[in-house]
């Protein structure tokens, strides 16, 4: 049998000796075996599983012997296409998500562990398992502009109204996919911080899933419902988060006196603690992160002169040590090991 011209998959060779046929699909890729076994044992084996003596039953397309694959003909092209040409993940938009999402669903199926590990290292560059990575990102998704939400308008919408476009913000896709591809494949270091993130949202918003983000369509695109078993981390890290800012404002800064090095003769610094309290407890708000709520507390008293230098630089240091243990919390507080385990589990060196 011959393979019609669309539906030969990219790549395609000429000289392959094995085609993968993807099913119900019917998208053919024409491959060498000896390439896909080298970099997967899962390969391996399917190639080597006998075959009928008489050639006549078995199926063949171009010459070569067909093996059935079922998975998405995108991802198991990009997937031959890393094997062949290595890959370079990129973070410019959702689709470059939706692309480390089909590699590392297929190289975690067919045991490809370099390209497992390279998506998971690429994925927690957004989804850090430190406190820095953390900051990089919220610093990103503060400065870089927002992109137009891709979604065609119905077909009876009127082309010459003036329609609000949805933005889409950096990082581009929903914390709830991330949360969704971690389960997937089995990758809990980024669980953390993907939790974190997602508990900013309102569940009866998540449950509705009318978010512009959950909203983007793609082939690989990760499931958009919160699983009834991530209900209990989703409502254990939104408690912790609430739970994590009060305690920073009506504990720890409220609590916060003048440094033994105070210039001022510390009565005048301890106004200004005072003050810096009341402040934080009419500017929080329910959709905020302590760990950046902790950076701004710490921007409003550096400007703040009525404070002397020993006593914001005192202040700076006890701050950033609250958020590193904060940080550090994080996984325990829904049901993980630490950090630390984390990263060894999934990313070995």
């Amino acid at each position: 049998m011959e393979v019609p011209i669309d539906k030969q998959g990219d790549p395609w060779f000429d000289d392959g000796n094995i085609v993968l046929l993807t099913d119900p699909d019917g998208v053919a890729f024409k491959v060498h075996r000896g390439v896909l076994s080298r970099h997967s044992e899962i390969f391996q084996s399917m190639f080597q599983i006998p075959q009928p003596s008489d050639i006549t039953s078995m199926e063949m397309l171009h010459g070569c012997q067909v093996v059935r694959m079922y998975d998405l003909p995108v991802e198991l092209s990009s997937l031959i296409k890393a094997l062949y040409d290595g890959v370079t993940f990129q973070y410019r938009n959702a689709d470059d998500f939706f692309h480390l999402a089909g590699i590392l669903r297929l190289s975690t199926k067919y045991f490809i562990s370099h390209l497992r590990l390279q998506a998971i290292r690429h994925l927690t560059t957004v989804w850090s398992y430190t406190l820095r990575g953390h900051d990089e990102m919220v610093d990103k998704a503060l400065s870089l502009p927002s992109l137009p939400h891709p979604t065609i308008p119905p077909p009876d919408a009127d082309s010459t109204a003036d329609t609000p476009i949805a933005k889409i913000s950096y990082p581009y896709v929903h914390p709830l996919h991330v949360v969704n591809l971690a389960r997937e494949t089995n990758v809990s270091v980024v669980l953390p911080s993907a939790f974190y993130f997602l508990s900013l949202y309102d569940l009866r918003d998540i449950i509705k899933a009318d978010h512009p983000k959950l909203q983007l369509s793609h082939p690989s695109k990760p499931s958009s419902e919160l699983g009834l078993h991530d209900t209990r981390p989703y409502t254990l890290m939104h408690q912790h988060r609430l739970s994590s800012i009060t305690d920073f404002i009506y504990n720890f800064c409220a609590n916060h006196g003048s440094s033994p090095q105070c210039e001022y003769d510390h009565e005048p610094c301890d106004r200004g603690f005072k003050k810096l309290t009341s402040l934080l407890s009419q500017a929080w708000r329910i959709r905020i992160g302590p760990m950046h709520f902790v950076v701004q507390a710490i921007l409003e008293l550096k400007e703040n002169n009525a404070v002397c230098k020993p006593c914001r630089k005192e202040f700076k240091a006890n701050a950033m040590a609250f958020r590193q243990r904060d940080w550090d919390e994080l996984p325990s507080v829904i049901g993980l090991p630490s950090w630390e385990e984390l990263v060894a589990s999934d990313l070995p060196s």
